[in-house]
């Protein structure tokens, strides 16, 4: 078997993820061309998530003042065969380049906007608080999460084990095509929330439709410790 050199690595760490339960026809047209939507307990889901990038390069190479800034994302899920996979509707960050490397070479969503986060720890170092903000003035959001007891790995066939442990990644080509790459990382330990939301002006990033969804509280929500991940180069699917 041909092996898929390595396009990205980072440390991904903090991810929190907020989860709404949505209706597949919502998803359907975003599908990409090869996949299918990937289902748990029945249902179809759609996650916000916000994390810290730090210590990325990108082929090897540490590209200066691009190594560590925050990333929120807005996926979904699908299947190709036994392959448990990603599709992003939409990917924000604070710096230029990664935006417009990662549209060059996957076609991904990526678009700048201004960036911050804040993580806070209780005395036994275990996370406390996590909180990312984008945008400004009359765009700007925020997403945070209290944390409770301990973080733990999630057992198998939990929702916290399906949103987290997909390790691939899907996006749709202008050709009407479909990128396959990999997300290699270790299983993630998680954190349950205290409490969990999103505020701001969803619709200025993402729309009317997802917005409307984000007004709801979500579904579910936990915060992810996160590890070193490598990101494959992406190959063509038929």
């Amino acid at each position: 078997m041909k092996t898929i050199p390595t396009f990205l690595t980072a440390n991904w760490i903090n991810l929190l993820m907020l989860n709404y339960a949505v209706d597949p026809a919502l998803l359907q047209p975003r599908v990409p061309a090869g996949t299918e939507l990937d289902f748990f307990a029945g249902k179809t889901w759609l996650s916000l998530i916000g994390f810290q990038f730090n210590r990325t390069r990108v082929l090897g190479l540490a590209i200066p003042f691009h190594q560590n800034f925050e990333e929120v994302n807005i996926r979904f899920y699908v299947r190709r065969g036994n392959k448990r996979g990603a599709v992003f509707i939409s990917e924000l960050v604070p710096k230029f380049a990664v935006a417009a490397i990662a549209r060059l070479v996957f076609n991904e969503n990526y678009s700048r906007v201004p960036m911050a986060h804040n993580i806070q720890f209780r005395p036994d170092r275990q996370i406390a608080k996590a909180e990312y903000a984008w945008g400004s003035g009359l765009s700007s959001c925020q997403m945070k999460i209290e944390t409770e007891g301990q973080a733990f790995l999630p057992s198998e066939d939990s929702e916290a084990q399906f949103i987290t442990e997909h390790y691939w990644g899907y996006a749709a080509q202008r050709d009407g095509g479909s990128l396959e790459y990999e997300v290699k990382h270790p299983q993630w330990s998680v954190w349950k929330p205290a409490n969990a939301s999103f505020t701001g002006n969803a619709a200025h990033h993402y729309g009317p439709e997802i917005a409307r969804i984000l007004a709801r509280q979500p579904d579910s929500a936990f915060l992810a410790e996160g590890s070193h991940v490598s990101v494959s180069k992406g190959t063509r699917i038929t």
